[in-house]
Formats: structure tokens, sequence, C-alpha cells
């Protein structure tokens, strides 16, 4: 059944132009993605495809919403690990929002198998802790 939902929230000391480069250009996903990078046209209906150093796809999915700089949305399905390629697709959301000198970034991963759930609730809090690093200390 997908009907879980994993949502995490974290304020970046960053402007909001900042952490949408970051999300969106391939230099930078490299860098808190652990070498993989994204790529996509960022339109809606276009593919996003997570690449890792070898070439081979870690994850894949389309752009369903893309409203620069404060809303993108995909849907995400594995391809590299065998025993979650057979999960049904799910939804990622990023929000962001500017609060006085930080931003605040929202990341809501919807539609879940609980097998899934329990892979990527382990997954998006150092993605995202990698992420909050470069931006604000540039490592």
């Amino acid at each position: 059944m997908q009907n879980q939902t994993f949502v995490y929230v974290t304020y970046i000391e960053t402007s909001i132009n900042e952490l949408w480069d970051a999300l969106t250009k391939s230099e930078f996903t490299k860098t808190y993605w652990s070498g993989r990078h994204i790529e996509s046209d960022w339109k809606a209906g276009s593919p996003i495809t997570l690449i890792m150093d070898d070439g081979k796809t870690d994850w894949y999915g389309k752009i369903l919403q893309c409203e620069p700089p404060k809303l993108l949305s995909y849907t995400f399905q594995f391809e590299w690990l065998e025993d979650l390629r057979s999960e049904p697709a799910s939804k990622v959301m990023y929000e962001l929002e500017t609060i006085g000198e930080t931003v605040k970034l929202t990341v809501t991963h919807t539609e879940l198998t609980e097998k899934m759930f329990n892979g990527i609730s382990k997954g998006w809090p150092g993605i995202l802790s990698k992420l909050k690093s470069m931006l604000e200390r540039g490592k």
C-alpha cells in the first residue's frame, strides 16, 4: 500500500536562488548526492534522472511541477537498487521559502510503500545534511 509520507524540514543560510541552483544544477548535485548527478531540463513532463559515476541510473522520474525558485516536484522510481526496483513510483516535492537570512527547505516524499519509506527515510537526512553543509560552509 502506497500511503506513507516522509517530510524533512531544514533551514539553510543561503539565498533562495543559490539553493535552487544547488537542487537543479548537475555540478552542484554531485557534491551532496555522493558523486551522482541529476539530469533534467526542468520542464513539466520531462525526465529527471540521477546518474552514477559509471553512467548507470540510480533513480529516475518525470517532472511534475517546476516553478523556480520556489517549487519543484517529480516522480521517483529506483533503478539501481534491485530490491526496490519493483516498488511503485512515488512523488518528491521541494518547497523553498525565504525567511530572513535563511531559506526554509521542505522536502516531502509521498505515496511510499513501507519498504520505500524505510529506505528513503535513511537516505534523505544524509543527502540534505550534505546539501546544507555545502551551501553554508562550502564543503
